[in-house]
This record gives structure tokens, sequence and C-alpha cells, in this order.
């Protein structure tokens, strides 16, 4: 695989994500890992599942930071 076209040399390990409502109730956490991406980009990926506090209904939740132009050329 290529190397990525860009780095960002001051990116931390990862991200700690916080998910609430409008309300402002905490719903959960997550933490995004760094991350090469099979296209060669590179960023933050986290996958978790978050509960409604509400309802007690879980929810599968996936999320893609992507450092924009890291993607490799061809």
């Amino acid at each position: 695989m290529s190397e990525p076209a860009k780095r960002d040399p001051n990116a931390p390990k990862f991200l700690q994500i916080t998910v609430t409502d409008n309300d402002g109730k905490h719903w959960g956490t997550m933490i995004a890992n760094t991350k090469e991406f099979a296209s060669g980009s590179v960023g933050f990926y986290a996958s978790d599942k978050i509960t409604n506090p509400n309802s007690g209904e879980r929810y599968q939740c996936g999320l893609t930071f992507t450092l924009i132009g890291s993607k490799p050329e061809k």
C-alpha cells in the first residue's frame, strides 16, 4: 500500500467522543483510535453501541474522521 499523501504530526493517539441528546442527557462515550484506512487515507475510527438513557434501546454507531488530502495519489 502507498504511503498517505500527508499526515498530521500534531494529531493525538485517540479522540474521546461524548454523545448527548438535545437536552444534554448523556447517551455514551466512544473512543476513536488512529486508523489507516484501506483507501490509504489516515484518520480516526470508532465503532460502539450507545444506549438511549430514556428507553434503554441500544444503537450501533460507527464514526470515521478522515484527514482531508491524506489519500495517496495513484
